[in-house]
């Protein structure tokens, strides 16, 4: 090794110890040195030098000691954070971040078409189960088309695929056929929704019809309502429907005892709240004070009992509004529509047991429920039809009576789809 003036050494290999690079007027009387500068190693000062300068602690190739080259010559971290273990370990890191949002990412768009392809598949199963069996397009001289939506919903006494257990279970008789049981009127638009109970013994005009099945000419006749059910089935009831109210009906969907019974036993039951306590022989009704959960059977006995309320028919109509407002709660509910081992068999049973128009399709039906559930919001309403006489005395025996002044104020405003003014008090 060759000595260096002022203390400067030469460690054989062209490179300056400790000291500092030698003045320029040392390089002058030293020709063998080129220019005042060391030779750089990688663009820095030489070696590895403890702060980057030459080569303090013999570490003179800075990858055999541990420490990466940080672009001065020689060991650029004062802990030795080089190599696998130092600031290179970012870049990984934002590797493996990076990774973590494309896994993150590529799973949120298979769960997109995973939901994408489920709900386009229940829609086409529900599609196929409903029973489209009611052709409006057969009911004569409608009334033209109002504001909003309006649903004539019909439930039946059909006893349709009950077995005898199950009619002495639920009270029903032997009555073979079925006749229009529960008429309402269900309506929704910008005003909320309005469900209008009509009487089944409402006294009306039944108008002239040709029969969409017999193919008969039925005349003009007065009967109560729920004759034209029994006469020429939906249609014809649709007919009277509008041509007594001025409404024009847009979808029609109708229930037998059965189907009532399976749908709510799909949706494992209805609470209910009694102000009192409900007996009612006939219908099988037993209810105690307070809020329960009614199976299907025990909801039939609720929605028919009639003898022990003090309206009457009229009184039965306000307990069938408030447990339709109740189940269509229930169905419209994050509980069930969230939970598929609820919301498929509701719906399996539902598309079971509903009769409906051609021109229904599933995402109507559900909107009917919603209008359902609507019903008991604050800007909805339930009622009767305003009634002037609930014991009008005809050839027909006993009949309900409309208060026509009333009524033709109520249907008015539900066809300009406004607020409800209109009380059936």
């Amino acid at each position: 090794m060759n000595n260096w003036p002022d203390g400067w050494t030469d460690d054989g290999r062209g490179r300056a110890g400790r000291g500092g690079p030698p003045q320029p007027e040392q390089a002058r009387a030293m020709p063998h040195v080129r220019g005042s500068v060391p030779r750089q190693n990688r663009g820095g000062y030489d070696g590895a030098g403890d702060h980057g300068y030459g080569g303090y602690a013999g570490h003179d190739d800075d990858r055999r000691s541990g420490y990466r080259d940080d672009g001065y010559g020689g060991r650029g971290d004062y802990a030795g954070h080089g190599g696998r273990d130092g600031y290179d370990d970012d870049n990984d890191g934002y590797r493996e971040r990076s990774g973590m949002g494309q896994r993150i990412k590529r799973g949120l768009i298979l769960l997109i078409l995973l939901l994408l392809v489920l709900g386009v598949g229940t829609y086409f199963w529900a599609d196929s189960k409903m029973r489209r069996e009611v052709d409006l397009s057969a009911v004569e001289q409608r009334p033209e088309s109002g504001r909003g939506t309006t649903y004539l919903i019909v439930g039946t006494d059909s006893r349709e695929g009950l077995t005898e257990e199950e009619r002495r279970e639920m009270r029903t008789g032997q009555a073979e056929g079925s006749r229009a049981d529960t008429i309402m009127i269900l309506h929704t638009g910008d005003h909320g929704s309005s469900l209008i109970s009509l009487p089944r013994d409402s006294w009306v005009t039944i108008p002239e019809f040709t029969g969409s099945s017999s193919g008969n000419r039925i005349p003009e006749q007065q009967h109560k309502l729920n004759a034209a059910y029994a006469i020429e089935g939906p249609e014809l009831l649709v007919r009277t429907v509008e041509h007594n109210t001025g409404l024009r009906v847009d979808h029609y969907a109708e229930i037998g005892f059965g189907g009532f019974a399976n749908v709510v036993d799909a949706l494992g039951g209805v609470e209910m709240c009694f102000d009192a306590p409900i007996q009612d022989k006939n219908s099988g009704a037993d209810f105690a004070e307070g809020c329960q959960d009614l199976d299907g059977p025990q909801s039939l006995a609720f929605v028919r009992q009639r003898y022990q309320e003090s309206m009457g028919d009229l009184g039965r109509t306000k307990n069938q509004q408030k447990f339709l407002g109740a189940l269509g709660d229930q169905v419209a509910s994050p509980a069930t529509l969230l939970n598929p081992f609820r919301l498929y068999p509701t719906m399996g049973a539902s598309l079971d047991s509903l009769v409906v128009d051609e021109s229904m399709g599933p995402f109507r039906l559900a909107q009917m429920f919603l209008a359902l559930r609507g019903v008991q919001g604050s800007g909805g309403t339930q009622m009767n039809v305003p009634v002037a006489n609930p014991g009008f005395s005809t050839d027909k025996g006993s009949a309900v009576l409309w208060d026509e002044e009333r009524a033709d104020q109520l249907f008015e405003q539900v066809r300009r789809d406004q607020p409800i003014t209109v009380t059936d008090d």
